[in-house]
């Protein structure tokens, strides 16, 4: 067979799930018995998304092997329960600082550098690089923005070389309802179906995202100034969650659509282990970046996995203003914290005040990255009677460094992708917890980080399970502590590496699991 692509874009608007599409036309082609791939392409000047502000942005999804990639990664993995890897995201960032590298070294061999056809091969290149029998290329932003016409540009001449047969484009885009007029306005998709004509790429499916379901006749409009077939113009309505997409594209036959236009065979059966009934627990993310919701997306969607509604949202710098009392008539009203992953100062002391909540009144707690760092500072001062104890992130001249910056982060200026990334081999310690969570000795994990906590000058706050005395219980390590844990404790756990990257459909995280396994047993008492 030869290589078939399907090249998803969006238009009208942005945010209306093209990478939940994406990822579940890819969940549909696995299913179908066929070896997917995905590539996700994004237009910004960014080389990759590990400088850019999750209150913008949303999170910085980690890969295995390190790369800080879009979040929309992070659909695919859960999705698809493949690895992602560094090639399964390209950026114009990449891009351009490639072509112009290859100007500086002569590799043009004194040619004038142009857009067409150097930055467009420079493209392809890059996607001829992605094994798979159906490569999956989703291309960020909208249809009609100026930093996406030259991803659009390379994939139009990828299609006339390859043989068009090979190709299928898929449009992702927005029919509003206006209420006013009681009538759904299909005027925007057609005019984002024009601009995509223009640039001559045709589209061969429309995916019209609403609110509520769209009536025929609308559907039949879009289809008629689409130049399609009605049954290739495909209606998604929004729905309980974003786990019932691949499930609703399938009733849909969706599959069979994709297979008789790219003409290979499926098998017709899905499989998908998404969960269909949840629990009442309440969970609260003690965070500081709360610009949009996708700022903890992995995290949420891993307690989600776990047949739980999705956490809320609090404000850590809120809880800075209140004191112990206002802390615990705030907080008392869930069952779970999570303090999660974050860097600089602001709204630190706000997550210290949550854990000291939780240690003293036995809630279940969840440190992440960060949050098992504060873990540390918030035992040094309020058990160890270590005033003023920090980590040097905060506080360069902390009596109590109790969480210092690694030895090899030392020397390092340039901020992108230079902290500790990616898989790395973790021991756990029998006895702990955390050993019980994943009944192995060792597993891997990934990690984003710069800082770590100083065991070394600050072995008071330490032991290994099973010896005496009040300190944190070391239950993982490797190079440096990974994680702790506290004995006589419902659930306070914190460690150093991201679990919530690692979650699939399915298979969610076993710290997860033991987080909402301790909720509902405190719940069940």
């Amino acid at each position: 067979m030869a290589r078939k692509y399907i090249i998803v874009t969006g238009g009208v608007l942005s945010g209306i799930g093209k990478g939940v599409v994406s990822a579940s036309i890819g969940r549909l082609m696995k299913e179908s018995g066929i070896k997917v791939n995905s590539l996700k392409v994004d237009p910004y000047l960014n080389v990759d998304a590990g400088t850019m502000n999750p209150n913008q942005h949303g999170e910085v999804f980690v890969t295995d092997d390190g790369y800080e990639a879009d979040l929309d990664l992070g659909h695919y993995e859960r999705f698809l329960g493949i690895e992602m890897k560094r090639f399964n995201n390209m950026t114009a960032g990449q891009i351009y600082k490639t072509v112009i590298e290859k100007e500086r070294e002569g590799k043009y061999l004194g040619g004038t550098v142009q857009m067409v056809p150097h930055v467009t091969q420079e493209i392809k290149n890059r996607i001829e690089a992605v094994e798979a029998d159906v490569l999956l290329i989703e291309i960020g932003g909208t249809v009609g923005d100026i930093e996406g016409e030259i991803f659009l540009e390379a994939v139009r001449q990828l299609s006339t070389e390859k043989g068009r047969e090979n190709f299928m484009f898929v449009h992702v885009t927005f029919v509003p309802y206006l209420r006013v007029t009681n009538e759904f306005k299909t005027k925007p998709t057609q005019q984002s179906v024009q601009l995509l004509r223009r640039i001559g790429i045709h589209p061969d499916m429309l995916v019209v995202r609403t609110e509520m379901e769209i009536d025929t006749e609308s559907l039949e409009k879009v289809a008629l100034f689409g130049g399609l077939d009605s049954k290739y113009v495909i209606n998604l309505p929004d729905l309980g969650n974003i786990y019932e997409v691949p499930e609703g594209l399938y009733k849909m036959n969706v599959q069979k659509l994709i297979a008789d236009k790219l003409s290979f065979d499926i098998k017709t059966d899905m499989k998908w282990n998404c969960p269909k009934s949840f629990r009442r627990d309440k969970i609260a993310i003690i965070g500081k970046y709360l610009g949009t919701d996708d700022a903890y997306k992995s995290i949420m969607e891993s307690i989600f996995l776990c047949g739980v509604k999705k956490p809320e949202l609090i404000d850590s710098e809120r809880l800075e203003e209140l004191d112990d009392e206002g802390v615990k008539a705030l907080l008392s009203n869930y069952d779970g914290l999570i303090i999660p992953g974050g860097f600089g100062k602001r709204g630190i002391e706000g997550k210290i005040k949550a854990l000291k909540y939780a240690r003293v009144n036995d809630v279940p707690l969840l440190g992440i990255c960060l949050g098992m760092q504060l873990m540390v500072i918030e035992y040094a001062r309020n058990v160890k009677n270590l005033e003023n104890a920090n980590s040097r992130e905060f506080d360069e001249n902390t009596p109590y460094a109790v969480i210092d910056i690694m030895e090899e982060q030392k020397k390092i200026i340039n901020m992108g992708g230079t902290m500790r990334l990616g898989s790395q081999r973790t021991e756990l310690i029998r006895g702990s917890k955390l050993f019980e969570l994943h009944n192995e000795d060792i597993i891997y994990e990934r990690h984003r980080h710069r800082y770590e906590a100083n065991s070394q000058d600050f072995s008071e706050l330490f032991k290994m399970p099973g010896e005496e005395g009040e300190k944190l219980i070391i239950s993982a390590k490797s190079d440096f502590v990974e994680a702790v844990e506290l004995e006589d404790h419902p659930f306070y756990m914190g460690v150093q590496y991201h679990p919530e990257f690692k979650s699939k459909v399915g298979d969610p995280n076993p710290v997860f699991i033991g987080f909402v396994q301790a909720i509902e047993k405190l719940k069940n008492k």
